[in-house]
């Protein structure tokens, strides 16, 4: 039932057991119960009120979110902590554009979402109706498939689909727009099983050819690398890729998708790499002589000039999507499949492990060379890394992290140590500003109750969503979010200080609202930090808060992210100070 109903009245109460479908927009309930969905997160209208009205007497739960695109990233990040399809819920016209930023955000992170809108009737399609626009045609480049969906006997089936599309092969969102004669014309038509399209299929085992020929590659290589990326996690092959790291001794690097797909305090991980990754992982790529990637689709924040990445290496690449195989790295031996399927076939195949104590000591000693590290002058303002650590060293292993995009992201995926899976949530391809408030509220309703949710956000990011404050209050969510305020957007005025001769235009936010004041005017928790002896009583005070707690951090306005990979460089020139950009 959609959250704040009023008492239902016995008639209600006899309709409940009438399980039959009489309308689209029952169909429609019908077949996200049947999918196994459990919750909604949406905003209210008119061309979707039909099926808010089935709602009523449906036990899938809803959240009422302050804005449409909060909606689509709770239901995202609901998405990533659970492992199954977050669906999110708008109108037509304003309220399906506003979903637009949350769809496009899961389709470059390949997360699997459902997002239903409202369209005018549709008779009226094409006639610039109120509240119409073209929900399919916005969104066609940026879901896996959407539909309009005319027919009130096929709706239900067609929800149904667009659910188990989302999550099949690669994940990503699926949209159905559902004009308001459809939902409310009469129909009995029950949905089906929730399934895919006859003429998708999905090749899950890869070619024994493939799998033979980078084997062998893996066995001569003296310097293998694994790469893990967001594939590895969406396809729950952690299990297979560490056991098969370890097994082999094989060095492991990540993706920023996949941090947490191997412990990041494991002897064998390298950590992320990438443009702000480590260093050591960075080196591993360059001098590599065989990288198996895994999951990945070899972004550019990844990868920096393709034509310096990974030089010294034949690359096996693993994919669920053939599109993806040799798109951006060439790859010399492709192996299209279903992650752990594949990994468990090349451990199969390999007659014998890799040697690779030498490269391991090399690595190893990269480490040392290069660590994550930051100064604390008592001359000079908070440091946002000490807060990162502040609030690991107080939670437990599994405390789910979200975040906005900017320099604050950076931070807390340098200075955390992730240890499990769908841990690290945030906005990767599309780099989402205000991505973090609402997808801790999915985070939190997706993640088991003794799991602590902690949100780290910029002053520029917060500013985005901070209104999704007031939808954890009114459902009382446990949640803290660690603004890590430097009254910049940071990551922008690092840029201009490094590439524009420091011209600092429209970077500087000093004009924005104390935000442990505005915390409390939500019905939060609010707290201001300033110095390093504050910080720890803070964190303790805000963890222990049964409720919404935002903590205001004052930070160095100075401070940049390093190691730093200029954008198209190469990654083993990374910079660690901007004298090296």
């Amino acid at each position: 039932m959609s959250e704040h109903a009023p008492p239902k009245s016995d008639a209600a109460d006899d309709a409940e057991t009438d399980t039959g479908v009489e309308t689209g927009a029952e169909a429609v309930v019908a077949a996200l119960e049947s999918a196994g969905a459990e919750t909604l997160f949406g905003v209210q209208g008119g061309a979707i009120m039909p099926v808010y009205d089935a709602l009523y007497d449906s036990d899938l739960q809803h959240v009422t979110m302050a804005h449409e695109q909060g909606a689509a990233h709770a239901a995202d990040a609901y998405g990533v902590v659970s492992g199954e399809p977050g669906v999110c819920l708008a109108t037509s016209g304003p309220g399906a554009t506003n979903l637009v930023t949350g769809i496009a955000d899961a389709d470059m992170d390949s997360d699997a979402m459902v997002a239903l809108t409202g369209q005018v009737p549709s008779h009226m399609v094409g006639s610039d109706a109120f509240q119409e626009t073209d929900t399919t045609g916005v969104t066609a480049p940026i879901t896996k498939h959407n539909y309009f969906a005319g027919d009130a006997d096929t709706v239900g089936d067609t929800v149904g689909e667009a659910f188990a599309l989302s999550a099949e092969g690669r994940p990503g969102p699926t949209l159905v727009d559902l004009p308001k004669d459809t939902t409310l014309a009469e129909t009995d038509a029950e949905p089906g099983p929730a399934e895919t399209p006859e003429t998708y299929s999905v090749e899950e085992d890869p070619d024994d050819e493939q799998v033979e020929a980078a084997a062998r590659a893996i066995e001569r290589a003296e310097k293998p690398l694994l790469l893990f990326g967001g594939g590895v996690v969406k396809s729950d092959a952690c299990k297979e890729a560490r056991g098969f790291a370890m097994e082999h001794g094989i060095p492991v690097a990540t993706t920023m998708p996949a941090i947490g797909s191997m412990p990041e305090d494991h002897e064998l991980c390298l950590s992320w790499a990438g443009m702000h990754g480590t260093g050591y992982a960075n080196m591993a790529i360059t001098h590599t002589d065989c990288l198996i990637a895994v999951g990945t689709r070899f972004d550019d924040r990844l990868t920096g000039g393709v034509e310096t990445f990974a030089p010294e290496a034949e690359v096996v690449h693993v994919d669920i999507d053939p599109a993806e195989i040799s798109k951006n790295v060439h790859a010399d031996y492709p192996v299209v499949g279903d992650a752990a399927t594949a990994i468990e076939r090349l451990d199969a195949e390999m007659d014998r492990s890799p040697q690779t104590r030498e490269w391991r000591s090399q690595c190893r000693a990269w480490k040392d060379e290069y660590p994550l590290a930051y100064a604390t002058p008592d001359d000079e303002p908070l440091k946002p890394q000490f807060v990162v650590e502040a609030f690991d060293e107080a939670t437990d292993d599994d405390a789910v992290v979200t975040t906005g995009v900017g320099q604050h992201q950076m931070w807390a995926a340098q200075f955390w140590t992730y240890r499990s899976p769908r841990t690290w949530v945030s906005s990767h391809g599309l780099g989402t500003m205000g991505y973090g408030v609402p997808a801790a509220i999915g985070a939190r309703i997706a993640a088991d109750d003794d799991q602590q949710v902690v949100c780290f956000d910029g002053d520029g990011s917060f500013l985005m969503t901070m209104q999704e404050i007031s939808v954890a209050v009114r459902e009382d969510l446990d949640i803290t979010v660690a603004v890590l305020n430097n009254r910049y957007i940071g990551m922008v005025r690092q840029w201009q200080d490094a590439f524009f001769d420091g011209r600092q235009m429209a970077a500087d936010y000093d004009w924005c609202p104390e935000f442990d004041k505005l915390a409390e005017a939500f019905g939060a928790k609010g707290l201001r930090v300033d110095d390093y002896d504050e910080v720890a009583d803070a964190v303790e005070e805000a963890l222990e808060y049964d409720g919404p707690a935002v903590v205001d951090f004052h930070i160095d306005p100075a401070e940049n992210v390093y190691p730093m990979v200029p954008s198209g460089g190469a990654n083993g020139k990374f910079a660690l100070s901007e004298d090296q950009l």
